[in-house]
């Protein structure tokens, strides 16, 4: 035991914590607790599915790169094994120290233990789901989205002690219990379980059973599915998914755009842009491979509902149009282009791909520590204290550097994001 506690304080102190801050969080929260603000942290809570850090990270790519609101943050809380009574129990040393202002929950995989519902185990999730909402309102988070558990694979969920169907059901009724306690302490809702059923039933549809939705275990999701639970918890934070809006008038040779882009020049239909505001990327890869998330857009209306990057062109000259944007070209009808087209959702691979994936990069660097300071820095301190209370002067200030230390990666995501600059050429097509 002295080892790893150690061990633990070593680690501790070998931290680097220079640099300071200047990431703040905004001053008002009292108002519109049911939606985003600038400045809000998002702190995202759950097990071994949010360890492994894909849909946290697709909603932290979210809120800084499409910037439903300014200046926003995200951290998770992933840790694996967990039950909500676990979370209880910890959750004010590893999560409230960083003090979110909103935070998501997805508690119930563990919670049901792998077999048809027990009520007991239901009421246990129950109680603990309350008191950690409760908990959150007593330590002034303000906007709370409570989610279910997400589902597991109807065909790759094997050797376990129920099949597939009787654990979606358990799951089902978790999820129910979940939404109760939402509508209860009135507070948001994800039904990240609805959703995973649905989109699943569609994929494999189309693409056959074993085409894999929640990982090769059965419970583990790939990125496609992680796709999935991102897209409800989004929906469920409030974002509208308006990223942008690009107008080019070809008589009147002129263009504008919405806020976060700007026009640069315009010269007979070859319009210069630079951005700020980010559409969704999706990482290349196979369309039918489950590691990428593209895979699954076919049956997520992801870009519909949260990646609208617009361009409508109005007078056109010929009936149809070839836009081209970046290295990739496409024909549109007239009549489309004036309704306008998304962008995001047309061209994949855009001129935002490279940058996207510059700044994830650093997000996933950042949440990589995130599950440092959550599970080995801060939940170890308390085990020093009581352990040896000689040593309180140095373990006194050592929240605050973890947390100084989250705050410089935090600040490394932010400078990664830099406007893009990105050209878009309209062609009469004869």
């Amino acid at each position: 035991m002295k080892t790893s506690l150690s061990r633990c304080l070593s680690a501790l102190l070998v931290v680097s914590f220079a640099l300071s801050t200047n990431w703040s969080h905004a001053e008002d929260k009292t108002s519109s607790p049911g939606r985003l603000q600038p400045g809000d942290l998002v702190g995202i809570c759950g097990d071994s599915i949010t360890e492994q850090k894909l849909y946290s990270l697709y909603i932290a790519d979210y809120l800084l790169m499409c910037q439903p609101q300014p200046k926003l943050a995200a951290i998770q809380f992933g840790w694996s094994g967990e039950r909500a009574p676990s979370f209880l129990a910890r959750m004010k040393n590893d999560a409230l120290v960083y003090k979110p202002t909103v935070v998501t929950t997805c508690y119930g995989m563990n919670d049901g233990g792998y077999i048809a519902t027990k009520p007991d185990l239901l009421e246990t999730y129950r109680t603990s789901m309350t008191s950690i909402v409760d908990t959150f309102k007593a330590e002034g988070v303000r906007f709370i989205v409570v989610g279910t558990p997400g589902a597991v694979d109807t065909f790759y969920y094997k050797g376990k002690a129920t099949p597939p169907e009787v654990y979606n059901q358990t799951l089902a009724d978790f999820g129910q219990a979940a939404k109760e306690v939402a509508a209860k302490e009135g507070v948001g809702f994800a039904d990240v379980h609805g959703a995973m059923m649905n989109v699943m039933a569609k994929a494999k549809a189309a693409n056959g059973q074993d085409f894999c939705v929640t990982g090769g275990d059965g419970v583990h999701p790939p990125p496609d599915g992680h796709l999935i639970m991102a897209y409800a918890f989004l929906k469920a934070l409030g974002c509208d998914g308006t990223i942008g809006t690009i107008t080019v008038d070809l008589k009147a040779n002129q263009a504008e755009a919405t806020e976060g882009t700007k026009v640069l020049s315009d010269q007979n239909g070859t319009i210069e842009l630079e951005s700020t505001r980010y559409p969704f990327c999706f990482a290349e890869g196979d369309a039918k491979d489950p590691k990428t998330p593209r895979s699954i857009l076919p049956f997520l209306p992801f870009n519909a509902d949260l990646n609208r990057y617009v361009l409508v062109v109005k007078n056109a000259p010929s009936a149809s149009l070839k836009i081209t944007w970046g290295t990739q070209s496409k024909t549109f009808s007239a009549d489309e282009l004036a309704k306008g087209i998304n962008l995001a959702a047309e061209f994949l691979d855009n001129p935002f791909s490279a940058p996207f994936a510059a700044a994830q990069q650093k997000i996933a660097d950042e949440q990589v520590f995130e599950t440092s300071s959550n599970k080995v820095f801060l939940h170890s301190l308390p085990m020093w204290n009581d352990a040896f209370p000689d040593l309180k002067d140095v373990t006194a200030n050592l929240s605050a550097k973890v947390i100084e230390k989250w705050k410089t990666l935090r600040d490394a995501s932010v400078a990664a994001v830099v406007p893009v600059k990105h050209e878009i050429k309209i062609e009469a097509v004869n």
